[in-house]
């Protein structure tokens, strides 16, 4: 969230970014109801005074032995008005928090504006070849393959959940460990978190109010399933004080993702390309705010290097406004190239959120006399499901087998070819 004195000194600014994100919040009304709710507090103050005057009076003149029962009459109407007061108060605090919360993170300046067709492709890494043979698609060759089984998981689930069997289920198993033995080299700390969380969680790191529809909700114990281990590891230091020395914190984890995907209709679901669970594993960072824009190259480059020791060529991608998330403030997409789709397809976005799901989810630090709200950036290295299109698209064989990449055969018991 934004800091609330920052919204009232700086409004033609947030209401340009509302606009330039496509939100829906009605950034009008939140600034009528904070008026009215800053005004009740005012007027409640002022009459609380008056109140604390007219007790002391009415004090002062029974010890003088008078008759106080106008100036308890006149008290009482002061009481009543305060009580309404009060009670708007709260009320309005209810109606401003809740389009408080929906107002999006601004985005950063050098994030080009406009929609989905405004990217900006920052840079490109391998080579789109045009295949010697005919390219099946995934969906196609895992089945015939036999690692890939659409039907069963209709049965069990219905639409938009895989069942992987053999040796597709060893390769997703082979990938996770491999993408986590990398960023433990990197750096970075391996976390084993919940797969349910609280709505505190989901709300600190955005997904609600504005996504509830796309969440998985477990009524009885209100508990939601996370879309992805970015709000379970974020919220690993939920209302916590960081020590300013301690940062960057480089933290990673793999979960599975639920995702109702309310939003997706008409968007492209054969075989893995959109899914309601799947698996993924993810990179969080807490940094301080003046190092943040360098951790975001230095993360996303991160990401980038899972992507080139598999040899699968992908782009680099600046989103626009339009297309940018509710609490990112710049976002880079990694898309690899699937030549069995001819498409290329988001296999992680890398985000700088700034301060703004630290002030949602009450994550500061501290150091002598610097301290503040941390500033969160995270992004998937990498999200399985398109990772293993590209993989069984870009390294088929003519024969209909697909070949190993090189670094997952000491993950898969040395095998060279699935099939």
């Amino acid at each position: 969230m934004l800091d609330r004195k920052f919204l009232r000194e700086n409004r033609d600014q947030v209401v340009r970014a509302v606009a330039l994100k496509h939100e829906s919040v009605d950034i009008q009304a939140y600034y009528d109801k904070d008026a009215e709710r800053r005004a009740a507090l005012q007027e409640t103050e002022s009459l609380q005074a008056e109140a604390n005057r007219a007790n002391r009076a009415i004090s002062d003149v029974k010890k003088a032995g008078g008759d106080a029962g106008e100036a308890i009459a006149a008290m009482k109407a002061v009481s009543d008005r305060l009580k309404q007061l009060k009670d708007a108060a709260v009320e309005l605090e209810a109606e401003v928090e809740n389009l408080y919360l929906r107002i999006p993170n601004l985005p950063h300046a050098s994030v080009p504006e406009g929609g989905e067709e405004c990217n900006v492709v920052v840079r490109t890494w391998g080579d789109v070849k045009t295949p010697a043979h005919p390219i099946v698609p995934h969906w196609d060759l895992a089945a015939e393959l036999g690692i890939f089984h659409p039907d069963r998981a209709v049965r069990m689930s219905g639409s938009g959940f895989t069942v992987l069997s053999g040796q597709g289920a060893r390769l997703e198993r082979a990938l996770i460990n491999w993408f986590l033995d990398v960023h433990l080299a990197q750096g970075y700390t391996e976390f084993n978190i919940p797969y349910l969380v609280n709505a505190e969680a989901m709300q600190g790191t955005g997904q609600l109010p504005k996504l509830a529809e796309d969440m998985y909700h477990c009524p009885v114990d209100n508990l939601y399933l996370i879309p992805t281990a970015e709000v379970s590891v974020t919220n690993v230091h939920m209302q916590e004080t960081i020590a300013a020395e301690d940062l960057p914190l480089k933290y990673c984890a793999f979960s599975p993702c639920f995702r109702r995907e309310a939003g997706a209709a008409g968007k492209d679901t054969r075989g893995l390309l959109r899914v309601h669970q799947f698996h993924k594993v993810e990179m969080v960072k807490f940094v301080a705010p003046e190092t943040s824009w360098d951790e975001l190259e230095l993360l996303t480059a991160d990401a980038e290097e899972l992507l080139q020791k598999l040899d699968l060529p992908y782009r680099v991608v600046t989103l626009a406004t339009g297309d940018l998330s509710f609490a990112a403030a710049k976002c880079y997409d990694l898309e690899v190239w699937a030549a069995g789709v001819g498409k290329w397809l988001e296999v992680s976005s890398c985000s700088n959120f700034t301060d703004f799901q630290a002030r949602r989810a009450g994550i500061r630090f501290k150091g002598g006399n610097d301290r503040g709200y941390v500033h969160t950036i995270n992004g998937s290295g990498l999200a399985l499901p398109r990772v293993m299109v590209a993989i069984l698209e870009n390294y088929q064989t003519d024969d209909g087998r697909v070949r190993v990449p090189d670094v997952l055969r000491p993950y898969m018991g040395g095998l060279e070819f699935i099939g």
